[in-house]
């Protein structure tokens, strides 16, 4: 289970008291072990990517490398402050990092309205540093854009998915939606950690409440 070391921590902290950058980033083989892509870069240059934070990042994953169009998964941290954190580090707290997805994909044949209509529908945005019994701001529901077109596609499927979540009587969406930083990834068994363990944690679960079409902007 992800979360089963996590710090209850509910605050982001600040850049002066995270844990210091690590040297090296974390080894790991990038072979995709679902579809045996490379999930390293670089990737083909037909391609997009994305980066969600829907809590733990084992069942994330798994939602997005099945999506005809994904060309590739991988899962890591993103958010925080320190440099090549290890997964200790993040579940410490101590690093400001969200537990995230990495999704690239042919816009040709997906597009990033496609991922965003999965994100809201496959987990809760209304529940702040947590995720269902995972707790700590690792787990906080977020966006981390790389073009001013994928931040005003995230901002608008907000609003309107916001508008869907208030009919059905839901709550209100705490999704961090920012500019994307530095990826790390996270250690190599993490990575595809459903494909390799069919029956593992996921602790995923939606609001029940759709995600209509239309989420693209102009």
């Amino acid at each position: 289970m992800a979360g089963l070391f996590a710090r209850k921590s509910t605050e982001v902290l600040r850049p002066e008291t995270a844990l210091a950058d690590r040297e090296s980033p974390v080894e790991v083989s990038g072979l995709h072990y679902v579809n045996a892509s490379s999930y390293l870069p670089p990737f083909p240059e037909e391609t997009e990517r994305a980066v969600f934070g829907m809590g733990c990042f084992w069942g994330a994953e798994r939602l997005f490398w099945k999506l005809p169009g994904v060309v590739t998964t991988g899962v890591g941290y993103a958010g925080g402050h320190t440099r090549h954190a290890t997964y200790s580090d993040v579940c410490s707290g101590e690093t400001g990092h969200a537990e995230v997805v990495l999704v690239v994909y042919d816009a040709d044949q997906i597009t990033f309205a496609d991922l965003l209509r999965v994100f809201w529908e496959e987990h809760d945005p209304t529940q702040g540093m947590r995720q269902g019994n995972d707790v700590g701001t690792q787990y906080r529901s977020a966006i981390y854009w790389g073009s001013e077109k994928q931040h005003l596609a995230a901002e608008a499927s907000r609003t309107r998915y916001q508008a869907r979540l208030t009919v059905a009587g839901k709550g209100t969406i705490t999704t961090e939606i920012a500019p994307a930083g530095e990826f790390f990834y996270a250690e190599e068994h993490h990575q595809q950690y459903l494909g390799k363990n069919p029956n593992g944690y996921c602790g995923l679960a939606g609001t029940g409440v759709s995600c209509r079409s239309g989420l693209e902007v102009d």
